[in-house]
C-alpha cells in the first residue's frame, strides 16, 4: 500500500490562527498532516531565526486527532527547523504555510513570515507554498479558497517544483463565484511608503507605531497586484537565490582589482 505524502503545515499567525486550521482542514484530504507553527503572532518576521535565547517545543495533539500538532516559541524559520530536525521521522513531501491573514504579494513577501517559513522549506529542498488571503481580519472567510488551495498543493505533489522554487499564492477576498481563476504571475515593482505615528508614554518617553500605505508602481498587466485586482488567485514563482545575475558583467567592468 502506497503511503500517503507526508505535509508539513505551519504558518506566521500562530498555533490558534483560523487561517492555519483551514489550512490543515484541506492538507488532510491529501495526505498525512504534522503541524509545527509559533505559539504566538508572528506576523513580520521575515526569516528571521532564533540564535540568542531557548526554543520551547511543545506538543498539543489532542485524543482522537488526525494529526500532530506542536506549537514553537520560535519564528516561522524556526518552525521549520525544528521540525524537520526533531519532529518528523522523514522529509516531507510538501511544506504549506499560512493560510495568512492579510496579503503577501509583490514586496510583501520580502517581510513575510508566512514565506520565510516555506521558503526555509525550500533551502532543505522540500517542495513549498506560502498562501495567503487577502483579508487581515481574524474571522475571514476562507471557505471559497479551499479549492484552490486543494488543488495548486496536489499538482505540486504531483509534478514537483523547479529546482529551488517556491511558489507565493495570493487569493483575492471574493466570493467563490466571484473568484476567476489562477494565474501565474511576477511579481509587482511596488512598495510601502512609510511613516512613524510617534506618540508618548504616561511617563513621558517617546515611542512609534509603523504605518504607511502600499504603492504599486507597476503597471504591467502580468504582475500579481494586476491579477488579484481582476479576481484572479495569483502564483508567483519565487527563488531564495538572490544574485542579480544581470549585474554581474557590468560590475566586471569596474575592474575592481586595477
Amino acid at each position: 500500500m502506497q503511503k500517503k505524502p507526508l505535509i508539513l503545515v505551519t504558518n506566521d499567525d500562530g498555533v490558534t490562527a483560523p487561517g492555519l486550521k483551514t489550512l490543515i482542514e484541506v492538507m488532510c484530504d491529501i495526505g498525512e498532516v504534522v503541524v509545527v507553527a509559533p505559539d504566538s503572532p508572528q506576523s513580520g518576521m521575515g526569516h528571521a531565526i532564533t540564535l540568542n535565547s531557548v526554543l520551547h517545543l511543545d506538543e498539543l495533539t489532542k485524543k482522537g486527532d488526525a494529526y500532530k500538532t506542536y506549537s514553537s516559541s520560535g519564528t516561522p524559520a524556526d518552525c521549520v527547523k525544528i521540525a524537520i530536525n526533531e519532529v518528523l521521522n522523514r522529509k516531507p513531501d510538501l511544506c504549506v504555510s499560512g493560510i495568512n491573514h492579510g496579503s503577501n504579494s509583490s514586496i510583501n513577501v520580502i517581510y513575510s513570515g508566512t514565506m520565510s517559513a516555506a521558503i526555509e522549506a525550500g533551502i532543505e529542498g522540500i517542495p513549498a507554498i506560502g498562501f495567503s488571503l487577502l483579508d487581515y481580519s481574524w474571522d475571514a472567510n476562507f471557505e471559497p479558497s479551499k479549492p484552490y488551495i486543494k488543488k495548486i498543493a496536489a499538482l505540486v505533489l504531483e509534478k514537483g517544483l523547479p529546482t529551488d522554487v517556491i511558489l507565493n499564492v495570493n487569493i483575492p477576498n471574493l466570493s467563490e463565484e466571484d473568484l476567476k481563476g489562477i494565474k501565474i504571475c511576477r511579481q509587482a515593482r511596488a512598495n510601502w511608503k512609510e511613516k512613524f505615528d510617534k506618540r508618548q508614554t504616561p511617563q513621558g518617553r517617546d515611542y512609534y507605531w509603523l504605518t504607511g500605505t502600499f504603492e504599486n508602481y507597476d503597471d504591467g498587466e502580468d504582475t500579481d497586484e494586476a491579477a488579484l485586482e481582476k479576481g484572479y488567485v495569483a502564483v508567483v514563482p519565487v527563488k531564495f537565490d538572490l544574485t542579480a545575475h544581470h549585474a554581474i558583467q557590468e560590475l566586471n567592468n569596474w575592474k575592481l582589482n586595477d
